[in-house]
């Protein structure tokens, strides 16, 4: 009890720090659309996904996840008719950082598509995770 009455400051940061990673525990699992780099690539192998990717061309031409089709930020609205043949296929979309990817997703949500992923981290993830990476134009 000592130790705590002349290290509040400690004990009160470490209440803090733990209250804070409940609540994104807690946020991250409502949350089904964000998926990691692995479930992905299960999602991919076992229910034939299929990947968008919405980053520029200069970012798709530098390294994308093998088989992903490109279709721009800017253009997701414009090409949702498009990819009404995919609406009962799993969408995973992806850009850098899954910023992009996120409102995409929410547009093709309103479109009325169901079955909608969100790579949580992008690309960047992606890589760190070890997963591999193409150059080939889809």
């Amino acid at each position: 009890m000592e130790f705590l009455q002349q290290n509040w400051y400690w004990a009160a940061l470490a209440a803090a720090s733990g209250s804070w990673l409940m609540v994104e525990l807690i946020r991250g699992r409502g949350d089904k659309s964000q998926i990691s780099p692995v479930e992905a690539t299960l999602l991919i192998n076992r229910e034939d996904a299929i990947v968008i990717d919405v980053r520029e061309q200069g970012e798709y031409a530098q390294g994308h996840v093998p088989n992903a089709r490109h279709i721009p930020m800017g253009d997701i609205s414009r090409r949702s008719a498009e990819m009404e043949k995919w609406k009962n296929h799993p969408l995973i979309l992806c850009c850098a950082s899954g910023a992009r990817s996120a409102a995409a997703g929410a547009q093709l949500r309103k479109a009325g598509f169901e079955k909608i992923y969100n790579l949580r981290g992008g690309m960047a993830e992606w890589e760190k995770a070890g997963q591999p990476i193409s150059r080939k134009r889809k």
